[in-house]
């Protein structure tokens, strides 16, 4: 699998659509928005980019979206499950933490990937030997992700070098039709290979047109899972309670008040971030809550006002269950705990005015975000944790403009400035700095049905608390980290090209066809990574022996530097991504795919985190007047490069599934992943992925009006 391979797809899919143009059929520019749930997914509505509503199609870039129908077809465990079709988009997953890493055209850790959930910042972090930024969400919770690649996106909070992933949670219209007044939905699925069981209870309510509730249980256990050749992997289960409410209040036309908070408790036993050593008892409760005001002025265009204040907590406590022998000798003893706890409390205040000038309409988007992280550690097993996952603040503070200008039918032009300003401080140390970073875009339509757009955008990421102040030992080998307050923050200058297409009525009257092929290619300056640094020096081979037994017995020592977070002059990453869709209303076809070349340009290496090529493919087939849906998806790897740090060898999956829709109250999702129970091991994971695994649901509503 090669660019060209995927860039031959996309030149395919053009012919396909131009072959169409005479029957093409589109909404004039400036109509209303109205889209079905059973729409094709790229005429999903995405606000992720430029904080406005605009269909997926029409925005210029790489944008994705994963709806409520794809989640019950997959009947996703894990969130690396929704995301593994996305093109340029991987995950990182540890099997024994219930954690999640995104990685975005092969950018992730530390925040270059900015995680929302209903619009608050994820920035949790504990340094170990997975990834360097996980974030903990239930599926079930999740009714649709915007997946904004790159750094397109900077009127959304700094610090997005690699994109964004929003994630919206289910609320009232998941369950209620705009008719209906109140409802109780009850969902419960079962799978095999370990996966366990989850139940999930959903409840809403309507107070006319002035105010709505709405809540939703959640409980899932599953055990450990077996890989395609029927090994168990070993603390591969957890226990996961959840619950989810939001209000809003409709104090006026066009005015919304909403309030939102959302807890989770994953319970889980692991030997910490690997395989081996001391055995831990782990608790994570992660919890989120917003506050928001909308004024869409019926009267006034000018006016377009939302605010949103948040808070977002994950506290990580670890209880030693047994030492190994570098924590015995430290003094370690059973029942001794670890704390991690990281708060952000942040907002994001803007207003878009539309106007006109002559011919140029106008969408003018203003505002300004902060986020304020705090760390807190405590380790009273060895000192370990609080070294190497410092305490400390943070805070980040923006302001931004937006204008989109639209001529008539056939020109856009964007044009964006934002100001980022960082500080940071913990222990002796501290740093600050500030950035100017454009955006500029160019939207051209030659063809009706046809659109051509060019983009320069920068994206400006400070250092994490970790990077800054890590200060500490390793356990074994035990050498030093030492922390860099001298880092300069990285800036990522991003060149797109891309082609969005658009066609109805290609082949039959109702079909559509919809295509986005991108190009990009991202110059990372002041990059920063872990490297060796410092003279060597002799350290034990033994675990937990002393590093002064090196003076008089060196022939017990081997040789070893420090470490230490460093800035690598320049990073380039480049690469195409395509996504194309066909429904004719019997069926639909999917495909998608991405091919990513990253390298540290100083050395001429490859980047670790730059992900393999993927190409995958989903066929869906309607009947029973639309009620049933059959299908498959077929997700193909390839191998990295065996000059990274942990290469990974290719494979190919095939998943089957099939939705049932007795009625618009009972439903049943029926799924197989990997049905050839392929024994792989998905790229930067710690641990082989599940073998065949069948999945089950069924939802049952009451509802009346």
């Amino acid at each position: 699998m090669r660019s060209r391979s995927l860039a031959t797809v996309g030149a395919l899919a053009l012919v396909v659509a131009a072959g169409g143009m005479a029957r093409a059929q589109q909404a004039p520019s400036g109509q209303p928005i109205n889209v079905s749930d059973d729409t094709i997914v790229l005429d999903e509505l995405s606000f992720t980019v430029n904080k406005t509503p605009q269909r997926l199609i029409d925005t210029l870039g790489g944008v994705s979206q994963i709806t409520q129908a794809e989640i019950d077809r997959a009947q996703p465990t894990t969130i690396s499950d929704l995301l593994r079709t996305v093109p340029g988009v991987t995950t990182q997953v540890t099997a024994n933490d219930p954690g999640q890493s995104i990685n975005i055209r092969g950018m992730q850790d530390f925040g270059r990937v900015n995680v929302l959930v209903d619009g608050a910042r994820q920035d949790f972090q504990v340094s170990g030997h997975g990834a360097n930024g996980t974030f903990y969400l239930d599926p079930e919770f999740i009714n649709n992700i915007d997946i904004v690649r790159g750094p397109i996106s900077n009127i959304y909070g700094s610090g997005a070098i690699g994109g964004v992933a929003s994630f919206t949670t289910r609320g009232i219209d998941s369950i209620l039709a705009p008719d209906e007044r109140w409802g109780v939905e009850q969902k419960v699925g079962v799978s095999s290979n370990g996966l366990g069981a989850f139940t999930s209870t959903s409840a809403g309510y309507r107070y006319g047109d002035i105010a709505d509730i709405y809540g939703q249980f959640l409980y899932r256990d599953h055990g450990d899972y077996r890989d395609g050749s029927g090994d168990r992997v070993r603390d591969s289960g957890q226990d996961n309670f959840g619950g989810l409410l939001k209000f809003n209040y409709h104090p006026g036309d066009g005015q919304t008040v909403s309030l939102s908070a959302l807890s989770q408790k994953f319970d889980y036993s692991n030997y910490g971030s690997s395989d081996e050593g001391s055995r831990w008892r782990n608790n994570v409760v992660t919890s989120t809550f917003t506050a928001g005001y909308k004024f869409e002025s019926p009267d006034n265009p000018l006016i377009n006002f939302n605010a949103k204040a948040y808070y977002s907590q994950t506290e990580l406590n670890q209880t030693l269950v047994a030492p190994d022998a570098t924590y015995a000798a430290l003094g370690a003893q059973p029942g001794d705990k670890l704390y991690d706890r990281l708060g952000t409390f942040g907002f994001d205040v803007y207003n878009t005015s539309r106007f006109a000038t002559g011919d140029f309409n106008h969408a003018l988007t203003y505002g300004f975000d902060a986020a304020f992280d705090r760390v807190k550690t405590e380790d009273h097993a060895g000192g370990y944790v609080s070294a190497l996952t410092p305490s400390g603040n943070r805070q980040l503070l923006g302001a931004y403009i937006q204008d989109e200008v639209r001529y008539q039918d056939w020109l856009r032009v964007q044009g964006g400035l934002r100001y980022d300003n960082y500080h940071l401080s913990g222990g002796d140390y501290g740093s600050n700095g500030s950035h100017l970073s454009p955006k500029f875009t160019v939207g051209v339509t030659p063809i009706k049905g046809i659109e051509l757009y060019g983009t320069y955008a920068e994206g400006y990421r400070a250092p994490s608390i970790t990077e800054t102040l890590i200060a500490g030992t390793h356990p074994f080998p035990a050498f030093n980290i030492l922390p860099n307050p001298n880092l300069k923050p990285e800036t990522g200058h991003n060149f797109e090209i891309g082609t969005n297409v658009k066609y109805d009525n290609v082949f039959k009257q109702g079909d559509n066809f919809r295509a986005k092929l991108t190009g990009f290619l991202n110059n990372v300056d002041n990059y920063i990574d872990m490297q060796a640094t410092g003279n060597s020096y002799l350290v034990p081979f033994i675990p937990g022996m002393p590093v002064s037994v090196c003076q008089v017995a060196p022939q017990l020592c081997f040789p070893i530097q420090s470490y230490q977070y460093v800035n690598i002059a320049k990073a380039r990453l480049m690469g195409v991504e395509f996504e194309g869709a066909y429904d004719w209303g019997g069926g639909f076809l999917s495909i998608a795919g991405s091919h990513t070349n990253g390298k540290n340009r100083e050395t001429d290496q490859p980047l670790s985190t730059v992900a393999p090529n993927k190409l995958s493919g989903t066929l869906g087939l309607r009947f029973l007047e639309d009620r049933l849906t059959v299908g498959s998806r077929l997700t193909l790897v390839s191998a990295t490069s065996q000059r990274v740090t942990t290469p990974s060898g290719g494979y190919g999956l095939v998943d089957v599934f099939a939705t049932y829709k007795y009625n618009d109250n009972v439903s049943a999702n029926f799924a197989i992943d990997n049905l050839f129970d392929r024994r792989y091991r998905a790229f930067l994971d710690s641990a082989n992925s599940p073998g065949l695994a069948a999945k089950f649901s069924l939802t049952v509503k009451l509802a009346g009006k």
